[in-house]
């Protein structure tokens, strides 16, 4: 990858603090004219740059990173980085899988097939864009926009979560959307990738607000979803309330019940058992499996880090302490709670009720707890934190360059993915540069989450309900098959993360030419 000059750096990054300064204040008032400040505790808001090559990336308050798209080795990719400089995102998620697959596009015989099935497979088939009015609690009509990228239904119905958060818009739904179709691919299920959204924020509003939204939300998006054609589920800011008042609103305005139309349902309508806990079990499931291959070594007495405390962290704690690892750190985006000896049961339950029940931040419970809150870190930039393996649950963008070259000098063995895209690039660039640490990209780690999505799909259509044992056995398969697959397809490199992307693609690829999507 190539680098910019330092001082062509620095004039932009001036230039894109000036347009993200701009573009702040611009959209400082609500349609109410209520001032507004939707990320203002969010250190991961990504400020986007309208360079068509040099894109500036805000990955936490103190530390940008410069990504520079790699026009000359992809130039059919030209015009895509042209339509879509605004999109920083969406275009890095693009760059990733085109360096995975840059040996499939100078195959001398398929090359130029792939390159066609790569661009056909960037363009969404379509994009649903909404306005969402709802009435906050003080009778003020307020307004947020909504959207479902149905991005690739080559090989089933389009699956993909909904996100509610400020810095939703339709090029970060693209990443998401992007990512998705492989990953479901992976999984070995009939689905496509999608994904939506809103830039609502529900933190901070009544309950009430949440469910007047998610109603006015349903009440747009309804009219695309059918199990055969479109299948939501959760997301960051969409949990099991959500997606509640969600299908509440669905049964009302179609008058069906039973249908596989959202997942992540509650067991008492339709849900499916571990789907709240899939992405973080498989997550530790997969890493166990490379754990054990890659490094001939097992998860008890292991030192794992783990950034974010919403549903994949959670969960991704409690069955790392179930295989008898220490779980040093959880965060969210105030601080870190670093736990020196390991976080206890007792703790994990503290942080449930807290995320869970309360939805309070991590701060507030640090009286409660064996560990000790450092504010305004995350995991990844503390000093005085040694662990094995590194788990980013937080948020895409989470790790670059400088984290993990500190990750790794910090003696870390592997680093598995539970968020999508937590790895910028040139962090991607930094692990690759040691072949000791294992790395597995999200894309394949957590899709444990969509395959027991896929799994709830299929107990609803057969109006059946799967024991928990049963489901915990096929998602273990599914983990198991992931791995197998990413080995398989890794080629001469040898690394997951490139087998992943590769045995991805490919499905994909051979499901548009079979279906004459593609020629």
């Amino acid at each position: 990858m190539t680098r910019t000059p330092g001082a062509m750096r620095s004039l932009l990054r001036l230039f894109a603090l000036a347009t993200s300064l701009e573009i702040a204040s611009s959209a400082s008032l609500s349609p109410t004219g209520a001032i507004s400040s939707p990320a203002q505790d969010d250190p991961k808001v990504q400020t986007e740059c309208p360079n068509p090559i040099i894109i500036q990336t805000q990955l936490t308050t103190e530390t940008p990173t410069t990504i520079t798209m790699t026009d000359s080795r992809f130039p059919f990719l030209s015009d895509l980085q042209r339509k879509y400089a605004h999109q920083p995102t969406f275009l890095q998620s693009v760059e990733e899988m085109a360096l995975a697959l840059e040996p499939l596009f100078a195959d001398p015989e398929d090359g130029g097939f792939y390159q066609r099935a790569f661009i056909t497979m960037t363009e969404p088939e379509r994009i649903i864009s909404f306005r969402v009015p709802w009435m906050d609690d003080n009778g003020y009509m307020q307004y947020n926009r909504g959207w479902r990228v149905e991005f690739n239904s080559a090989l089933g119905p389009y699956k993909g979560g909904l996100r509610f958060h400020p810095t939703v818009d339709d090029g970060v739904l693209k990443f998401l959307g992007f990512e998705q179709i492989f990953k479901n691919a992976l999984t070995g299920l009939p689905l496509g990738g999608g994904k939506g959204g809103s830039d609502f924020d529900p933190k901070g509003k009544s309950d009430g607000e949440v469910r007047r939204f998610c109603e006015s939300f349903m009440t747009e998006l309804h009219r695309y979803l059918h199990p055969s054609t479109d299948v939501p589920a959760g997301d960051i800011g969409v949990g099991g309330r959500e997606i509640g008042y969600m299908y509440g609103q669905y049964k009302r305005l179609t008058n069906k019940h039973g249908e596989g139309v959202l997942t992540g349902k509650s067991l008492l309508f339709g849900g499916s058992p571990f789907r709240p806990e899939a992405t973080g079990y498989g997550l530790v499931y997969i890493a166990k499996i490379a754990i054990e291959k890659k490094l001939g070594k097992t998860l008890a007495g292991a030192r794992c880090a783990v950034s974010g405390s919403g549903n994949v962290a959670q969960y991704a704690a409690q069955k790392l302490m179930e295989f008898g690892a220490n779980v040093i750190t959880v965060s969210d985006s105030n601080g870190v709670l670093v736990f020196d000896n390991g976080m206890t049961q007792k703790d994990w339950d503290t942080i449930i009720e807290a995320k869970q029940v309360k939805r309070a931040r991590l701060f507030s419970i640090e009286d409660q707890v064996t560990g000790r809150y450092v504010p305004k870190e995350s995991p990844w930039s503390l000093n005085d934190v040694k662990y094995d393996f590194a788990f980013p649950c937080a948020t895409q963008n989470e790790i670059n360059a400088e984290s993990a070259e500190h990750i790794i000098q910090n003696g870390v063995q592997g680093v598995f993915e539970g968020a999508n895209l937590p790895t910028t690039l040139d962090g991607q660039d930094a692990i690759r540069g040691h072949p000791g640490v294992v790395y597995i990209p999200g894309k394949a780690s957590n899709a444990g989450g969509v395959g027991v999505s896929g799994f709830e799909m299929s107990q609803n259509a057969q109006r059946l309900q799967w024991k928990p044992k049963e489901v915990d056995e096929k998602l273990q398969g599914m983990m198991a098959n992931i791995y197998d697959q990413m080995e398989a397809s890794s080629g001469d490199d040898g690394t997951l993360e490139q087998g992943a992307n590769r045995a991805g693609f490919l499905k994909v690829a051979q499901a548009m030419k079979e279906l004459g999507w593609v020629y």
